[in-house]
């Protein structure tokens, strides 16, 4: 059972960092729930206010719904409690409100409706996927607006209007005059989330629009470096953020843009050399080269000074 309500859970979410685990993989691809659970209660040992079980870093789109709901069940039994659990959601309608039927079942608090796997859709074709979700379950849900799944101000306020559980609005577009709208429109009737990749980036600028917390993939290996930066950018500490950014987020980005599909393989090999090994990405990912990982090492090895 839930331990947040959807009101409780929009509250919750907008009040500090939030991020997202990897899962945890053996040699044959295999999922490891005692290093995933022991990975979530080290997280948890650090100042978080939201965890997201099988997100896009925790490879949902490599997840079978079975694998989904036991990933989610396992961070839900870690976090017993003290902070809420979102599950990723996704894939088509009849298996995405699978997913999220399943997720209430395991505990969760949430959903993070990730988009439709592959399928461009119109403005009322998106709003149906939403709104099934959300009345699948009694869970929060936060649209994650992204690729081929962008609803636009309209769609969303009308979501609003017939959806009371509908709590949360991820942006992943970066489209200024987009999110600019909605959030005239919305105010605070929506928690704001910051999506991008790599989300550091973009924090200051969405502070600004109200996004007022993000998702941290860099959380899984360095979360003091993580909070530090996250709380710079909340007290506008201008000359703290620059300096995170100039001296590891983009030397980081610019490792990561190198392969195709690097946003996950770079958080395991992060994982890999600070001691916290999650195993390899499942295909078709790819980790990282050798010389790629020593690359981020070295940068690791910097800013944790």
């Amino acid at each position: 059972m839930s331990h947040f309500s959807p009101d409780d859970l929009a509250r919750q979410l907008g009040r500090g960092l939030l991020s997202f685990p990897v899962t945890h993989f053996d040699a044959q691809g295999a999922f490891l729930e005692g290093r995933y659970r022991d990975h979530c209660g080290w997280m948890l040992e650090h100042e978080l206010t939201g965890l997201f079980a099988a997100g896009g870093t925790g490879e949902f789109f490599s997840l079978t719904p079975d694998e989904v709901a036991k990933v989610v069940a396992a961070a839900v039994q870690e976090a017993n409690g003290r902070i809420p659990v979102i599950a990723g959601c996704g894939y088509g309608t009849a298996i995405a409100t699978g997913i999220a039927r399943d997720a209430e079942k395991a505990g969760a608090d949430g959903l993070l409706l990730l988009p439709p796997y592959l399928m461009n859709s119109t403005q009322n074709g998106l709003a149906e996927h939403v709104e099934a979700v959300c009345r699948a379950t009694g869970l929060g849900v936060i649209v994650y607006n992204r690729d081929n799944a962008i609803v636009d101000d309209e769609t969303l306020a009308r979501l609003c209007d017939r959806n009371p559980n509908l709590i949360g609005f991820k942006d992943g577009v970066g489209d200024i005059e987009l999110m600019t709208r909605i959030f005239a429109r919305m105010g605070d009737r929506l928690t704001y989330i910051g999506g991008l990749p790599t989300a550091e980036t973009f924090a200051t600028p969405y502070l600004t629009m109200g996004v007022t917390t993000y998702s941290s993939a860099i959380f899984n290996f360095m979360p003091e470096w993580a909070l530090a930066f996250y709380k710079a950018v909340r007290a506008g500490d201008q000359a703290h953020v620059m300096a995170g950014l100039r001296d590891f987020v983009l030397p980081y980005i610019a490792l990561r843009n190198r392969g195709k599909g690097y946003a996950v393989s770079i958080v395991k090999a992060g994982m890999r050399i600070v001691g916290r090994d999650a195993g390899p990405v499942r295909s078709p990912l790819t980790d990282l080269s050798v010389q790629e990982e020593a690359e981020l090492r070295v940068l690791i090895d910097r800013a944790k000074g």
